[in-house]
């Protein structure tokens, strides 16, 4: 299977775990250590996609500027994953210590929230538009809409997720917990359809190989 495959099914797994982490149905039925658990698998899936896409990107970054935009973009956000690793793991490592540790498992962190964000603004300026509107026409067109839409759920999420643990409502709960999902939801969008493009290009080498060997 190829490199890109290998990333696009490293980022849905990581998204599925991010889309189902946050559930309060999934948190009751499993616990807050599975829970947590959850999220910090995802984001070594996460870390893993990330890693593959910057290699992938690499051999662009000195030539044309959607090539250095597709490296940089790829870069960032594959430092935001690290973030979430060491955060998903702090809070795995409090849930197994704290029985009571189950009103928000998990809180997007901030600073990995922020790298998210400035990569998929990175990645959407590169990207063909008609003004602010992604240009239509092209396969994976919306990809970069939607990946950055999903950075920004993440963003939205951090933010009511520090106001949980203190003085913050069920509200803000409510808040960081969907807006988690919707954005893993858009990220497995995008990784879906990222592994459905690389199978097709496989699969056009592979008949065109026939063809040529023919």
């Amino acid at each position: 299977m190829s490199r890109d495959r290998w990333m696009a099914l490293a980022f849905a797994v990581g998204s599925t775990c991010f889309l189902v982490g946050p559930f309060p149905g999934y948190l009751g039925s499993v616990g807050p250590a599975a829970d947590a658990a959850t999220f910090f698998v995802g984001s070594v899936f996460f870390t893993a996609g990330g890693a593959l896409q910057v290699r992938s990107a690499a051999a662009g970054r000195r030539g044309r500027p959607e090539g250095r935009a597709a490296w940089a973009a790829a870069t960032v956000q594959s430092a935001g994953t690290i973030f979430f690793n060491v955060s998903t793991f702090m809070a795995l490592h409090t849930s197994l210590s704290d029985p009571a540790y189950d009103r928000l498992v998990w809180r997007p962190d901030a600073f990995g929230s922020i790298c998210f964000l400035i990569s998929g603004l990175i990645a959407y300026r590169a990207s063909a538009r008609r003004g602010w509107l992604p240009a239509r026409g092209t396969a994976g067109w919306w990809q970069p809409g939607v990946n950055l839409l999903g950075c920004v759920f993440f963003g939205v999420a951090a933010v009511a997720g520090y106001l949980v643990p203190s003085s913050g409502s069920l509200l803000d709960l409510a808040a960081a917990n969907w807006t988690t999902s919707a954005g893993a939801a858009c990220f497995l969008a995008c990784a879906l359809g990222a592994y459905r493009a690389a199978r097709n290009s496989s699969t056009r080498r592979v008949s065109s190989a026939l063809a040529d060997g023919s």
